[in-house]
């Protein structure tokens, strides 16, 4: 018997008070596009659930496989929409009982319509005995083997046996647009990942040294960005040839401050690139201490050059951790593959891990700062990513 519709539960969406209408209708859309041509009838929401009423023949499987990749989303249901008539109920229980063997068995009933003239636990009760008469198996609160869910509502009654879970967070699109430099490495796409959970819109800037340097980190770069765009819907990556810019740091520079020097100016190129996309922040994936660049000088040095908030969602977090989110979203496979980063190129034997803003500035009066950024945004190509498709 195939589930007429999907039920989809939220959590944090249900804390935001009189704001929680908006955060609903971003997830709904979302959902929308996520399911389209899919079989979706209409989609519905009434409190504290939003319910996916299916057309014969829909493709629930995969329908169920893109909405694990929506945030906003703490768990998901194949459910069975029937009449609240308790006779119906019992009836589409009758029919679920065969479809899976099990020993132990718990009901879980909830009463959204108080007017309902059964409570939820005479509804437990009722249908707890009449599945033990059915199937022969024992009631068991703590670890059941299969639970059957029943949510009385106004005009309808949801049933369901399985909850699958969701990546939780905001929908994307509540939070605004933000920037983030990606690399072809490990941290980035978790820090933009991270902040996709929490409703950014996230565009990209990749700084590449082609043809100096092969273009594996560019082609890193685009392959982590069409990953990650199953999480968002669409992407924009501004891939920038960076090489000219570091031979003229090179040259001009002292070479202990070239790491710095190279990271304000990624900063300054990719501020620029922001405000094309009306960005509120900049992201990175630094993790204090992780490398030269990341001391907490350093990155105060860095900082000095943004006109918007530079976000660091890694700041916490060690190598192993970074890792373990990059393994369960699916970019650590790419990350590992090898390349020739930007930033390994003229890289000096020993770089300042306390640099003094006072020496980063007597270096940055010897370049060309407005010259050198206009290299980096007049030459950068622009690829767009779309996806409606589950990771």
């Amino acid at each position: 018997m195939p589930p007429n519709s999907l039920v989809v539960h939220y959590h944090e969406i249900a804390l935001k008070g009189d704001n929680r209408p908006l955060f609903v209708r971003q997830l709904i859309e979302n959902i929308q596009r996520a399911t389209a041509r899919l079989g979706v009838q209409k989609i519905v929401a009434p409190r504290g659930r939003i319910i996916l009423f299916l057309e014969e023949g829909a493709n629930a499987e995969e329908i169920v496989a893109r909405l694990r990749s929506i945030f906003g989303i703490a768990n998901y249901s194949p459910a069975w929409r029937r009449s609240t008539r308790y006779e119906e109920i019992e009836e589409t229980i009758a029919a679920l009982i065969p479809e899976k063997p099990f020993a132990s068995f718990r009901m879980s009933a909830r009463r959204g319509d108080k007017s309902y003239p059964l409570r939820s636990q005479e509804i437990n009760e009722r249908l707890g005995r009449f599945v033990q008469e059915k199937s022969g198996a024992r009631v068991d609160l703590e670890q059941p083997e299969r639970t059957f869910h029943i949510e009385i509502l106004p005009r309808e009654a949801l049933i369901y046996t399985e909850k699958h879970r969701g990546p939780g967070g905001l929908p994307v699109g509540v939070s605004g647009p933000i920037t983030a430099l990606i690399s072809g490495g490990i941290d980035s796409p978790v820090a933009s990942y991270l902040m996709m959970k929490r409703g950014c819109t996230v565009s990209f800037v990749h700084f590449h040294s082609y043809p100096l340097v092969t273009k594996a980190s560019w082609e890193k770069a685009e392959e982590l960005v069409e990953h990650l765009t199953a999480y968002q819907f669409d992407s924009r990556l501004y891939a920038v040839p960076f090489g000219e810019v570091q031979r003229h740091i090179v040259v001009g520079a002292p070479p202990a401050l070239r790491v710095v020097l190279y990271r304000r100016f990624m900063v300054r190129i990719a501020q620029a690139l922001a405000h094309r996309e009306r960005a509120k922040a900049l992201l990175t994936g630094e993790s204090v201490g992780q490398v030269a660049s990341q001391t907490l000088e350093n990155l105060a040095v860095i900082q000095e050059v943004a006109e918007l908030p530079i976000l660091r969602p890694l700041i916490g977090f060690n190598k192993d951790e970074i890792i373990a989110v990059a393994q369960e979203i699916g970019t650590y496979p790419i990350s590992i593959q090898p390349d020739q980063d930007c930033c390994r190129l003229f890289i000096p034997p020993h770089p300042a891990v306390r640099a003094r803003l006072e020496a980063i500035h007597q270096a940055e009066v010897k370049l060309d700062i407005d010259g050198l950024v206009k290299l980096g945004v007049e030459g950068v190509a622009v690829r767009e990513f779309h996806s409606g498709q589950a990771v």
